[in-house]
Order: structure tokens, then sequence, then C-alpha cells
């Protein structure tokens, strides 16, 4: 009895070995360090949900040098995250990016003004200096500035573009007149500088006619023509959503998941648990699957750019329901 009893053991102990090593690998590229903005990924490894779908993922947190369409394009990462706009912008310029999945409904993306600068509506933009981001997240500024009819050139007609950092010193030091934030991140930054929302104003872009889908899953086109790859992301997309859902439902236990995998310690627990009450209104809606009319009004406010726009064309394939179809 006792040698079967270790025999049916050592079994067990093989086949838990066996399916460790079995276990599918899928790299993921952030947009940005780690922070709730990407709750649903670190929960979904935290909870055992990517282990449930025979998934291996190893998490890359991102950063001001790092680029997730170039990563993927260099190999570096099997999927990545990256807003609409950008990914748009990088498939035109020919890698080939499609997205598979949307677990972000909402836009978080905002213009954050001074009031003190004059500025009550965009009409007020013209010869204002306005605080942007770069690398891939200008496209909605620049849509939007078209839009309106601004040139990004400065003068009194137009805007002043002010490079801006991943914080919000321009508008506390008075260097800009607004600068970019997200409702879950760079905007409280600015409150717990010191100015309190009557201080201030702010447009966000959803509200200004711009689509901005931000965070969405992508992978390269030619990836998808592989059906093992098809299959790990079916797998990956299911369970990165059930990591979704379970951070909006548990919102301080998903920050805390969060904290405990910056590596930087460079987070704080009361931004982190802020940022996923925030982040939480953004996926709220969405099981997943992208819509398609949340699409086209991405592409239709990119294409409206003028004699600039941030495409010059619809683009096709650029997304796909074959994952999500199959995942949800």
């Amino acid at each position: 009895m006792k040698k079967l009893t270790t025999l049916l053991l050592a079994g067990a102990f093989s086949l838990a070995a066996f399916q460790a090593m079995a276990a599918d690998k899928v790299t993921l590229q952030l947009k940005w360090v780690t922070q709730a903005q990407f709750a649903g990924y670190y929960v979904a490894k935290d909870k055992g949900f990517y282990g449930e779908e025979n998934l291996d993922v190893e998490i890359k947190p991102g950063g001001p040098d790092v680029a997730p369409p170039q990563v993927i394009a260099g190999g570096g990462a099997d999927v990545v995250l990256d807003w609409m706009p950008s990914a748009l912008a990088t498939r035109e310029k020919g890698v080939a990016l499609v997205n598979i999945a949307q677990p972000f409904k909402s836009s978080g993306m905002m213009l954050t003004c001074r009031k003190d600068s004059g500025i009550a509506s965009p009409a007020d933009f013209k010869g204002k200096t306005l605080g942007v981001w770069f690398g891939g997240n200008e496209y909605p500024f620049l849509s939007w500035m078209s839009k309106l009819g601004y040139s990004t050139d400065g003068g009194p007609d137009g805007v002043t573009v002010l490079k801006q950092g991943f914080n919000v010193d321009p508008i506390i030091q008075k260097q800009a007149d607004c600068v970019s934030t997200m409702t879950y991140n760079e905007y409280w930054q600015i409150i717990d500088a010191g100015l309190t929302p009557d201080d201030l104003i702010t447009f966000k872009y959803e509200d200004e006619g711009v689509s901005t889908l931000e965070d969405g899953i992508y992978v390269l086109e030619e990836s998808l023509k592989d059906e093992a790859f098809q299959d790990k992301m079916v797998r990956f997309v299911r369970a990165s959503m059930k990591g979704w859902k379970y951070a909006e439902a548990n919102p301080d236990e998903a920050a805390d998941i969060v904290l405990e995998n910056d590596a930087s310690g460079a987070q704080t627990e009361k931004h982190q648990r802020r940022m996923m009450g925030e982040i939480a209104k953004l996926t709220a809606g969405s099981n997943g699957a992208l819509n398609p009319a949340d699409y086209e009004r991405t592409v239709k406010s990119l294409l409206e750019g003028g004699s600039d726009p941030v495409i010059t064309k619809a683009p096709e394939g650029a997304w796909t329901s074959m994952i999500t179809d199959k995942a949800l």
C-alpha cells in the first residue's frame, strides 16, 4: 500500500511538472510602467486564470523609452497593448498590427488647463502653449487640432506644442497653459501637487468628438496565420478578460496585486487604489470584443485631419473578431 501511495504521489508530481513545462508561453508588452492601468493582466496571472488556460504569461512593463509596436516588430513580444490611433498610424507605416480585443470601452484622455490661463473652451486654445505626449500618444491631439483648424506651429492663430514629459510639471510651473492627462493618473498628480479642481478646466477627447480607443490588445497580422498562435490568443484573451472583470469587481484587491508586481517600488497604495477605481469606469461595459462602430468612429476622426491627417486612408484588416468570437 505504501509503495502504491508513493507511486501515485510520484505520478501526480510528474503530471504537475509536465503541465508546467507544457504551458504555452506568451510575452505581453505593456504600454507603460506597472500600474493599475494594466490590472486585469496582473490579476489574471496572480489568480491563476492564465494557468487555467495552460499559459505561462510574461508581463513586460513599458516606459518612456519603450514603444510597443517596435518591440513586437523586433520579436520581443507576442502581443502588445497600444492605443488605436497609434496602432493604425503604425500599420500605415508598415508594421501590420491587428486589434484582436478591446478591454477598454471608454477613453480616459483629457487636456487639463489652468483656469487662470483664460481658457474656457477649445476656442481659447489659440495662442496658448499645450503640453503633448509623443511616442505615439500625440496622434489624438494632432487629430483634434486638425479638426479645430489650428496650426501646431505656434503663432496667434495656432497653438504652441510643448513636448511633455511623463509628469505634470509644466502646468504646475506655468510653462504650459494645458497639459495632457489621463482621468486615472496625471489629473490626480496635479491635484496632489496642490491645485484644486476649481483651479482647472478639463476637456475629454471623447466629448470633443475625437475617438481615442485605448489599451487594445494587438498582435502581428502574420502571426494570426498560425492556428496554434490563434489558439493561444483565444486562451489569452479569455483569461485576460476574466482578470479584468475580477479587477472591476474587486478594485482594492486588484490595486494591491499591482503593487506586489511593481518591482520599481515607485507606486503608492493611495494612488493605485484611486487609479483602479477610475480604470474600472473605462473597462466597464466591455466584454473584450471590439465594437465595429467604435472602430469606424476612430478611423473617421483620424482621417479628418485636413491637409495633415493621422492616417491617409481607411485601413483594411486592422482588426478581427476571430479571437473574441471564440474566446467569449
